[in-house]
């Protein structure tokens, strides 16, 4: 056994002044972190639909997914808040299989890092200055989100990464919405506490230094479903699931309680084209209960260019290579719906 140390990554401020943004992205991109921030708060009272590839694997097609976003979400500007997934890092649960973009940039050609590093980079930068959109990201690997923090939009904390202690306290530290989801096994308690411990401050060892946080009062829930001990999906999409989250919330007096409830994965049964019928579950029992109306504060939906997803070697445009998803006329449908029933 050993650790073959290969080179050194330049730091953050390097590749941030490599790649930098100009004065009025950076400006266009805080108005919108703002804009999620008082929906959270019940500021805004626009719901949030974070949606997109379930991996970003090549740049183009991502863009081409988020030139279209663009446009549906001028038109629905007035009820809904759309952020584009660009989810460049992909848990791998045994390992194996396509890691992300920081890995490799091009899936076809051999990892580098550093290049994986900037293309992430790249790519957020193009969401929001070419279509006005920063993009939700998954915090996979606490470490490089220095690369990233003026960029991004929104952070998602995923089912596995819940429960790692430096995940959480990272979260503490983040100036952005976090939206932190139940674990595989569907424990809530586990997703509690991690809110609890996003939404205190702490000192802790981050990159090699010693940092102290003031806590993110936008850390927030997100329900994913979870997986048996047979490895069965089990939802916790249905109204008496919500209503006891939210009353969770209320018990722990966590400030700015939200849920988001992602439509696909274990609520789906891993059945991508059962994300619309979902959705207008949520919505129902959202206008069912005032509780949940003040506490559901958006959805999570994987859809991309082309429907369903495609195996090594095919290379598909637009098409997932991880996780199937909505193709886009479904999405676009979708989103209308969602606009005329929040």
């Amino acid at each position: 056994m050993s650790m073959n140390f290969i080179k050194k990554l330049p730091p953050a401020e390097e590749i941030i002044a490599h790649l930098p943004l100009s004065k009025e992205v950076a400006e266009l991109r805080d108005k919108r972190v703002d804009e999620m921030k008082k929906i959270l708060t019940n500021e805004d009272q626009r719901f949030l639909l974070i949606v997109g590839p379930c991996s970003a694997d090549h740049e183009d097609p991502v863009c081409e997914y988020i030139e279209r976003l663009a446009k549906v979400q001028e038109k629905v500007k007035d009820t809904l808040l759309i952020v584009p997934r660009i989810y460049t890092n992909k848990p791998r649960t045994t390992g194996e299989g396509y890691k992300g973009m920081v890995h490799q940039p091009d899936p076809e050609k051999a990892p580098d890092m550093c290049e994986g590093i900037k293309a992430i980079r790249r790519l957020h930068i193009r969401a929001i200055s070419e279509f006005g959109m920063p993009a939700a990201d998954e915090m996979l690997y606490p470490e490089n989100y220095s690369y990233l923090a003026d960029v991004l939009g929104y952070v998602a904390i995923g089912a596995r990464s819940v429960e790692n202690q430096q995940h959480r306290l990272t979260v503490s530290g983040v100036e952005l919405p976090v939206g932190m989801k139940n674990p595989t096994s569907g424990d809530m308690t586990v997703m509690f506490n991690s809110l609890i411990a996003a939404h205190s401050n702490h000192s802790f060892i981050y990159n090699g230094w010693e940092v102290e946080t003031t806590g993110n009062p936008y850390a927030h829930a997100v329900l994913r479903g979870a997986v048996n001990a047979n490895g069965e999906n089990i939802p916790n999409y249905h109204f008496e699931d919500l209503i006891r989250t939210a009353r969770e919330y209320e018990r722990l007096e966590l400030v700015n309680p939200a849920i988001i409830v992602d439509v696909n994965h274990a609520n789906s049964m891993k059945c991508f084209y059962e994300q619309p019928r979902i959705s207008g579950e949520v919505l129902y029992s959202r206008r069912y209960d005032s509780l949940l109306k003040k506490m559901i504060k958006g959805l999570m939906i994987e859809s991309y260019l082309e429907e369903g997803r495609q195996g090594i070697g095919e290379n598909i445009y637009g098409k997932s290579i991880t996780d199937a998803c909505l193709g886009w006329e479904s999405t676009e449908k979708l989103i209308y719906s969602i606009a005329e029933n929040v």
